[in-house]
């Protein structure tokens, strides 16, 4: 029987700089602090995992450089127990790294990225991949230059990718970055038809659906659902789930449907948002693995991304299973 969360995709090193203010251009803003933190979509959904169930299998993939920036992702791993063994290395390019620039009075951030090694990441490399997890999840195409560059057959060598893993069995998990490019949804397009579960922010959903999910700055609730419907009915064969600052939403292949608002926060306890996203989607991911039901699913991706915003680095705030289980209640 399968178990276990096998992650791949974008691995990166975020340099955090909390500063007082956003300036103009050619202005000076005050770094007020900074770290160093693993970063990138399958670091942040593994380490979430781990914290929440050191008992869960999970299996680390993707490339990067045998620098300091690599070596410090390798030693992130080892310390939560997390396999490496299909995180490869090249010499060809450096490890990515991302200047997340925090404004502190209000918890905005600005990604400043060198994609590096995650540019190189291509099909080679997961002939190796062999495990017997539940889950693959791939985040960030858009960021994946060789598996986001075209394919023949499938449109996009990502598309291939993930049809080459629900061969061997495992099921497939999206999650997509906020990033502007004209040609975003002709590029996430090929890749639906081959994942199960995708999770995205509601800036995502629009622009892979094309549906408006904001107007006038305020989350229009109605338009979710014929969000995620087109992104149903475009392929993707299990769920779709939609994270914003104002609550989560899912609807099954099924038709069940929800929108669970998010936790209450008062805004001088948030430390930052960088990697909520990804708590979301890892919440979401650990309930799914459980075979929770969607609601409890919802709740527990909610509070995981609650506990996020209460630490200024991707991960900081992450925290068990019993604790996010205890807040829910």
């Amino acid at each position: 029987m399968r178990s276990g969360i096998l992650c791949s995709g974008n691995w990166v090193v975020d340099l955090i700089k909390i500063i007082d203010r956003w300036p103009q251009e050619g202005m000076l803003a005050n770094i007020l602090s900074e770290t160093m933190n693993g970063g990138g979509g399958p670091h942040n959904v593994l380490v979430n995992l781990a914290k929440m169930d050191p008992d869960l299998p999970l299996f680390a993939s993707g490339l990067v450089s045998n620098d300091k920036f690599g070596k410090f992702l390798e030693l992130e791993l080892d310390k939560f127990g997390i396999n490496r063994s299909y995180l490869f290395k090249t010499s060809e390019e450096s490890t990515s790294f991302t200047d997340v620039m925090t404004n502190k009075s209000n918890g905005n951030r600005t990604f400043f990225h060198k994609r590096g090694t995650n540019a190189l990441l291509n099909l080679e490399y997961f002939n190796e991949v062999d495990c017997n997890a539940k889950i693959f999840y791939l985040g960030y195409p858009m960021l994946l230059d060789s598996l986001d560059s075209n394919d023949s057959q499938y449109g996009t060598k990502a598309a291939r990718l993930l049809s080459s893993m629900r061969m061997k069995g495992l099921i497939n998990a999206v999650d997509l970055v906020s990033i502007e490019n004209e040609n975003y949804k002709e590029i996430i397009q090929p890749i639906l038809r081959f994942t199960d579960y995708l999770i995205i922010n509601e800036i995502e959903a629009e622009k892979c659906s094309g549906i408006p999910t904001r107007g006038d700055g305020k989350l229009l609730k109605q338009n979710l659902s014929k969000a995620s419907n087109a992104l149903l009915n475009s392929g993707v064969n299990k769920m779709v789930a939609i994270h914003a600052p104002e609550g989560g939403f899912a609807e099954s292949i099924e038709g069940e449907k929800l929108f669970v608002n998010s936790k209450n926060i008062l805004d001088d306890e948030i430390k930052g948002s960088v990697g909520a996203g990804d708590a979301f989607c890892a919440g979401m991911l650990y309930g799914l693995h459980q075979e929770f039901d969607l609601k409890k699913c919802l709740e527990i991706a909610n509070t995981n991304a609650w506990f996020n915003l209460q630490n200024e680095t991707s991960t900081g705030g992450a925290v068990s299973a019993n604790k996010i289980f205890e807040k829910i209640k």
